[in-house]
């Protein structure tokens, strides 16, 4: 069983079903220390826009104060993402912190790191429910981490979200 003091991990990006997937870890984990993921993605601007050749030829040039910009914009609005859903938690009654954390390599993998970091007892996400080819192209956040997490993880289903 896992300690009573090492936290929960709640992957939260201000959606209906991470909202749920709050309240529903609150309920199973009243009173433990929680930490709540936001995790944004940095240099999206920064990906070439329209189809290039093989030389990059006909791709839009990318100019450094539009990717600084919109990085800053993504990371604040991250910030604010991660406290609201920190205040939710603390509504709930869970003691919880707000984390804001750049993706390194992809989101899943982006909260296993925190999860070990953190020491966290269980990593709590809400599947938004993609299936089919965007589900191939996109991957599965949940799906992820269920298969590569060294903890266990909590998902809670777009479906469970709709009979609350």
């Amino acid at each position: 069983m896992a300690r009573k003091s090492a936290p929960v991990l709640l992957a939260y990006d201000g959606s209906k079903v991470s909202r749920a997937a709050v309240r529903h870890a609150a309920e199973l984990f009243a009173g433990r220390p929680a930490v709540v993921a936001t995790v944004w993605e940095p240099g999206l601007v920064a990906v070439q826009v329209g189809l290039a050749d093989a030389m990059a030829a006909g791709a839009l040039p990318v100019d450094p104060a539009s990717v600084e910009a919109v990085d800053r914009a993504q990371r604040e609005h991250a910030t604010t993402v991660a406290r609201d859903g920190a205040e939710l938690a603390r509504s709930a009654g869970l003691a919880a912190e707000p984390q804001a954390v750049p993706d390194q390599v992809d989101v899943a993998d982006t909260l296993i790191d925190i999860a070990r970091a953190r020491g966290a007892a269980v990593v709590v996400v809400g599947s938004h429910g993609i299936s089919g080819l965007r589900k191939r192209l996109l991957g599965s956040v949940s799906r992820k981490l269920v298969e590569h997490c060294d903890r266990p993880v909590l998902v809670i289903r777009d479906d469970a979200v709709k009979r609350d």
